[in-house]
């Protein structure tokens, strides 16, 4: 298998870097862009293809990964532009009742007042992406299931762990192929990241959940951070003494805009996609995963939007974390309603049937088809569990001391280690990360609302099969809802955990004392943690079967596809991407079609005085002047506030820099239209879209609406050349 297996990957390798982009597809490693130079520069791009493969240059070097999202580096003192949605954390950890940012806004006049982001806020720059496939996969040749896996994963940590040796960097093993290649990620981690500028809800927000994912859009989603570092140039925590960290490029924002048919590229760190998954894969989550999130995230919504309605402090405290909520429903009812709409389980049936017909007529088949049907049995082997594994991975991501009480004992487990054998997320390079988390869970936190959330976790979980069940969790919980609200109230009653103190002592205690910990919560979870560890145990080595085996279904996948002309490229997995494009309009639907661009004057007509159309009076009174200036269109003399392009983006793609032909800074991206929601799994030229804040709106805000005239001038368009 190995001999045929390499001869495939070789042609594979060929044809994927040989071959242009069907319409505008392709979420392109920045390694592939010179092999589609040529499609490239016919689209429109000024600049040469090749310097687009050098991370160390313009633009790809300005490129910053903000969270979970994407950010670019706007001015030689380490200015950041990224999205209004993406800061949210970093506006919501800044806000009180008494002083709420994220209904006035905030605006720093001088960098003394710049506002610390939460101590787990990190910028990283990518400065190195290579291939290191053989090295990795060396180890793990002849394993199986959790051998494989963990072959694997001491190779990868072996190469971080060589690769961090430099002072300030972050490092990671990533898959290309779903285990076919493997690349090593070195980024550069700022640590001291402060808020500068952002606007009111009512503008970085307009329309909420009601435009959510839908065109024409009418927000000003941006938010502007700066990045700072320790006298001595290196990345530090924050200090009053730090100084602005100096990128190695930064953007020039344009001074004209754009209109419909102009040449747009984005780079950005696009989340996931699962373009290349199987047709049970497809199935799975049209007809049980979607549609079960949805639900369950639904009801935790619900639980934050009644605890918030009497209590304006825990309103603020969820804020965060009830945004993101709604967005990822929205998200996925969009996903759900576009994958059905396309008749995507179906086409992706039909697809592989084809692809698997074609296979049994090669050469190859006796070798390749066997892995790919263990794919597919072990893909229904993890079914199985799906609905515990679906409300157990919520329990630890939507609380905030039970989240700590989970990290905290894992953390205890995992430091009676060797540090290589530790647990990737609880290595000795990640306990600063927690710690930051640790830090500002006061701010998130309510234990009503946290003992809501949970109960509605856990009596879904109550409701399971006994195949699904935990014994760990049973008598943790008892098997009744009212055995789970008198535990959850008895705990919650006597954790000390919700003392900043407490959290971060315990972090550091020898890991005996944290298991018998005397705090209610800690020893909870104790008592949970092997069943955790079971669970984790099963995960990897399925996982490390799928890493083995799923490579022979790539390389069936990647030469029937290319065979037939159609574009190939590695399913995003938060690693620094390219698209290209244009701006472009919209036909929705039969009879329904878009213009490209939206401007001001919608504002004003979705403006009802009622959140979330409540357009801030000081942004009415100024689109009433109509005092524009050189923002405004020069053909139209309208002021432009959002665009729309038919680049290839996802989620992570938010904040992403968008570029003319020239280079320069047009817009940012903040979303994708409703009709494209499902592109994640399946590519339709017809509906993808991508929507973008158009910057001519953002420099007249920062002008004529909430003056920043010393921010105007560090991004190269002072606001003098404009009154």
């Amino acid at each position: 298998m190995k001999r045929v297996t390499s001869r495939l990957l070789s042609a594979a390798v060929g044809l994927v870097m040989a071959t242009a982009t069907q319409a505008d597809e392709g979420m392109w490693m920045p390694s592939q862009l010179p092999s589609i130079g040529k499609p490239l520069l016919a689209a429109g791009y000024k600049g040469n293809p090749a310097d687009l493969a050098d991370l160390t240059k313009a633009p790809l070097s300005a490129v910053v990964k903000v969270g979970g999202a994407t950010g670019a580096f706007v001015s030689n003192d380490g200015l950041v532009l990224t999205n209004h949605h993406v800061a949210f954390g970093i506006i919501q950890y800044n806000s009180n009742a008494q002083r709420d940012l994220i209904q006035d806004g905030f605006v720093s006049h001088q960098r003394g007042k710049e506002l610390p982001a939460n101590p787990d806020s990190r910028l990283r720059v990518t400065t190195g992406f290579d291939k290191v496939t053989e090295r990795i996969l060396g180890a793990a040749h002849g394993k199986t299931g959790r051998a494989y896996f963990d072959a694997i994963d001491v190779a990868s940590k072996a190469l971080v762990a060589e690769c961090e040796r430099e002072p300030g960097m972050r490092c990671s093993v990533v898959n290309m192929f779903y285990g076919r290649d493997f690349y090593l990620v070195t980024q550069l981690e700022l640590r001291d990241v402060r808020l500068v500028y952002a606007p009111p809800r009512a503008i970085g927000n307009y329309g909420d959940e009601v435009d959510n994912f839908v065109w024409p859009r009418h927000a000003g989603d941006f938010t502007v951070l700066r990045a700072y570092v320790g006298p001595d140039g290196k990345p530090a925590d924050f200090a009053k003494e730090n100084v602005p960290y100096h990128p190695p490029a930064y953007l020039k924002i344009a001074r004209e805009g754009v209109r419909e048919g102009d040449f747009v590229m984005l780079a950005g760190y696009p989340g996931i996609t699962y373009r290349h998954r199987t047709a049970a894969e497809f199935a799975d989550q049209v007809e049980w995963r979607l549609p079960t999130t949805v639900q369950v995230m639904q009801q935790l919504q619900q639980v934050i939007e009644e605890a918030g309605r009497d209590d304006r402090q825990a309103a603020i405290r969820y804020a965060s974390q009830l945004q993101s909520l709604k967005n990822g429903i929205k998200r996925f009812s969009g996903e759900l309603e576009g994958l059905k709409r396309s008749d995507a389980v179906a086409t992706r049936r039909k697809d592989e049937d084809a692809m698997l017909a074609w296979l049994g007529g090669q050469s190859s088949a006796a070798v390749l088809r066997p892995p790919i049907d263990q794919v597919s049995q072990l893909i229904a082997a993890g079914n199985a569990t799906r609905e515990r594994d679906l409300l157990l991975g919520l329990l630890q991501t939507q609380t905030q001391l039970m989240r700590s009480a989970l990290i905290l004992q894992r953390f205890a487990y995992e430091r009676g280690k060797p540090d290589p054998q530790r647990e990737s997320g609880y290595q000795r390079r990640d306990e600063d990360l927690a710690a930051g988390m640790l830090r500002q869970v006061q701010r998130r936190y309510d234990p009503a609302v946290e003992k809501q959330l949970l109960a509605t976790l856990l009596t879904r979980y109550q409701q399971l099969p006994d195949a699904q069940r935990l014994p760990e969790f049973d008598d943790a919980f008892g098997r009744t809802p009212a055995e789970l609200t008198a535990r959850l109230d008895r705990v919650y009653a006597s954790t000390r955990l919700g003392e900043e103190a407490q959290r971060l002592s315990w972090l550091t205690a020898e890991p005996a004392a944290v298991e018998h910990a005397d705090d209610a919560l800690l020893a909870l979870v104790a008592r949970l943690q092997p069943a955790l560890l079971r669970i984790d145990d099963e995960r990897k080595a399925r996982e490390g079967d799928l890493l083995r085996l799923r490579p022979a279904y790539m390389e069936t996948l990647i030469t029937y596809r290319e065979k037939q002309g159609r574009a190939v490229y590695p399913d995003a997995n938060s690693t620094l991407r390219v698209s290209y494009g244009k701006v472009s309009p919209l036909k929705a639907r039969d009879a329904v079609s878009y213009d490209p661009v939206t401007t001001t004057a919608g504002i004003v007509e979705k403006n009802t005085g009622v959140v979330p159309f409540d357009a801030p009076r000081p942004l009415l009174d100024a689109i009433a002047r109509s005092d524009y200036g050189d923002y405004a269109d020069a053909k139209s003399g309208a002021m432009p506030v959002d665009f729309l392009s038919n680049l290839d983006t996802t989620g992570g793609n938010s904040g992403s820099p968008v570029l003319n032909a020239r280079g320069e800074l047009v817009g940012l991206n903040f979303d994708s239209n409703w009709e494209a929601v499902s592109a994640s799994w399946m590519f339709d030229p017809r509906y993808k879209r991508a929507i973008h804040v158009d910057l001519r709106y953002m420099r007249w805000l920062m002008d004529k609406v909430y003056p920043a005239p010393e921010l105007l001038k560090e991004l190269g368009v002072p606001a003098s050349e404009h009154r």
